[in-house]
Parts: structure tokens; sequence; C-alpha cells
């Protein structure tokens, strides 16, 4: 059996065991920011008998990225589907999308072969899936056929979304670039190094945790309530139930927005 942290560029594992050893050790398991609660949950249960059959064939680490992408575009794409049909298969492809994006960290770990282009990639498909389901969103509150002019404030509204959630997300690799450029070291993935130490803003960024609405952006979450409000739309209509979510996520994203930056400004990540 091949060690633990000692497998060769393109061998297959033994068992899952070895598997789970090698691609799942406790400082991946444990990171802060890096485990979404589904991969918790259940999916990095699942993930390694995908990634086992994912090495036995020749696709890089980056390649099964590659799939991640491409099953986010799906995800959103699916959303084009009028009514609970496409909410159902969004649900279920975000899911798909999440142990894919798993898969890949793995793959690259057993084989050794984790690189800043993976790294890039991951990123891609993140903010490509967000993105695009935030605007499909505004065309599903827009309703089809789509009819312009009087439309436009809802796909205007996705689109603004859209735009708040990129930036959101921004924030974080923006604080890396400005220590990376500062001449600091990279932040311990730890609580005590994020969280702002002191004041107003430590006391509300505690109290956010019990209504942890900006939590809400990501693909995984935004299936799910855009399900939930397709089985509400099954009474009031579709259109309607869209329009209800798509207004309540937009302050929500820009309050999230502003709460962030001001946490980050009030937190260690930003000080030299």
């Amino acid at each position: 059996m091949t060690a633990p942290g000692a497998a060769s560029h393109g061998a297959h594992p033994s068992s899952i065991a070895e598997l789970r050893a090698v691609a799942q050790p406790p400082e991946v398991r444990g990171r802060r920011n890096a485990e979404h609660w589904t991969a918790s949950l259940y999916l990095r249960t699942l993930s390694p008998y995908v990634t086992w059959v994912l090495l036995k064939t020749s696709i890089s680490a980056n390649g099964v990225t590659g799939l991640m992408i491409l099953v986010g575009w799906a995800t959103a794409a699916s959303l084009l589907i009028p009514g609970i049909a496409g909410a159902a298969v969004a649900l279920v492809l975000g899911q798909l999308q999440m142990l894919v994006d798993c898969c890949d960290g793995e793959v690259a770990r057993w084989r050794r072969t984790s690189s800043p282009a993976g790294v890039f990639l991951d990123a891609v498909g993140h903010y490509t899936t967000e993105t695009l389901i935030a605007i499909v969103l505004g065309v599903r509150a827009a309703g089809l056929p789509f009819e312009a002019p009087q439309d436009l404030l809802w796909t205007n509204l996705g689109t603004l979304l859209a735009l708040v959630m990129v930036l959101n997300k921004a924030l974080n690799d923006l604080v890396r670039v400005s220590r990376a450029s500062a001449g600091l070291p990279k932040l311990a993935d730890t609580q005590a190094e994020y969280s702002p130490t002191h004041g107003l803003v430590a006391t509300l960024r505690r109290a956010a945790r019990f209504v942890p609405f900006h939590r809400l952006y990501h693909s995984v979450e935004l299936t799910i309530l855009i399900f939930v409000f397709s089985i509400v739309g099954l009474f009031i209509g579709s259109t309607l139930a869209d329009r209800i979510l798509l207004s309540a996520l937009v302050p929500l994203a820009i309050l999230s927005l502003v709460g962030h930056f001001v946490a980050i400004m009030a937190s260690r990540r930003v000080r030299g």
C-alpha cells in the first residue's frame, strides 16, 4: 500500500481509506472558509468514490475543475426552463457542481499536482456560476416571453445582484492582493485573523452569525432558494415568486457587501 502523502503521479489508491487519508487530510477538512456546509454534511463522504473513478482515467485535476465549471454553467442555464422544472434541475446540478468541486482538489492532492492554475480555475468556476445564476434569476423574474421596456426592471435587478455578488467575492481576493503587494505574509485560516477585533463592528459580526443572510449568495444557497420559491410559485404564480425573491436578495446583497467591507477594515486583514 502506498503510504499517505507519498502517492506517485498517476498511481491509483489501493483503497478508499487510503484515498481519504491523502485527499482529505485534517488541514483540508478543518479550513475556516474552504469547506461548504454541503461538503461537511455529505459531499465529502461521497466524493472519494467519484475521485476513485476519476483517478482511473487520464483526466487532470484542472480537467476536473473544467468539468465543475461546465456543470456550474449548466446550473444557470437550466433556470431558463420556466417554473419548478428548471428550478429542480438547477437544484440537482448545484449539488453536483459542489461534488465535482470536492473531487478536483482530491485528484490534485493524490497526484500531487496542485497549482496556481487550479486555484484560478476554481475561482473562475464559482465567480461565473454565481453571476450567471443571478442574471438568469432576473430573466425568470421578467417572465417569458420577454417584453421590453417594462421587463427591463427585473433583468436590471438581476444584473445588479450579479454585480454586487461579484464585488463581495472580490473583496477577499483584494485583501490577498493588498497584503502581497505590501509584502505581508498570508493570513492564517483562523477566526481570529478574519474577525473584527473590537467595537460595534465586532458586535454586529457576532450577531450576524444568528441571521447569516450574507451566506445566501453561493450557488448552492441560491438554487435552494429559487427551488423553494418555485414551490411557492405553484400557488401565486412562478413569475411573481421569482420577483419576490429577487426583490429581497438585492437589498440584502448590498447590505452584505457594505458589512463585509466594514468588517475587513476593522479586522487584522489589512493591517501591517
